[in-house]
């Protein structure tokens, strides 16, 4: 397999776990049908949730479709898988004007792990964002050698 065949077909896994990971993450009861959440949260978590999923529909289609312009696409198609991660990344490191947090009581809590004796709290959403950067960045450099 040359290096942009398998480029191409990592960047095609990060576009396919990136939006099952967000519907099995968003759909259920602790965010999209979760009944203590507003129905306007729960409305934006849905629109999010189906953003991702056309976004990485219409990524694929701009790796797989052979023809002119095949580079520029793969870049294309790597620009929308990195859309979804830099949001979240950008909601991160601004939640505190808008007092949002990472976890929800009843929802997904933080990993705990204990590092050189003291506990530490990894937030699994961005442990997950950051793996996906640097698969997204790997996938990257494949492509260009």
């Amino acid at each position: 397999m040359n290096h942009r065949l398998f480029a191409e077909a990592a960047l095609t896994f990060i576009s396919v776990v990136q939006p099952v990971a967000t519907i099995a993450i968003d759909f259920n009861r602790t965010h999209a049908t979760n009944p203590r959440w507003p129905g306007h949260a729960r409305f934006h978590v849905v629109w999010q949730g189906s953003t991702v999923v056309l976004l990485s529909i219409l990524g694929i289609l701009l790796i797989w479709h052979r023809g002119p312009y095949e580079a520029q696409r793969f870049y294309v198609a790597a620009l929308l898988a990195a859309l979804s991660p830099l949001g979240f990344l950008t909601a991160c490191t601004s939640r505190e004007l808008f007092g949002a947090t990472l976890s929800d009581s009843n929802g997904i809590h933080p990993l705990r792990v204990r590092f050189l004796g003291s506990v530490r709290r990894i937030d699994l959403n961005l442990a997950a964002v950051i793996a996906a950067l640097l698969s997204l960045l790997l996938a990257l450099l494949i492509f260009r050698s």
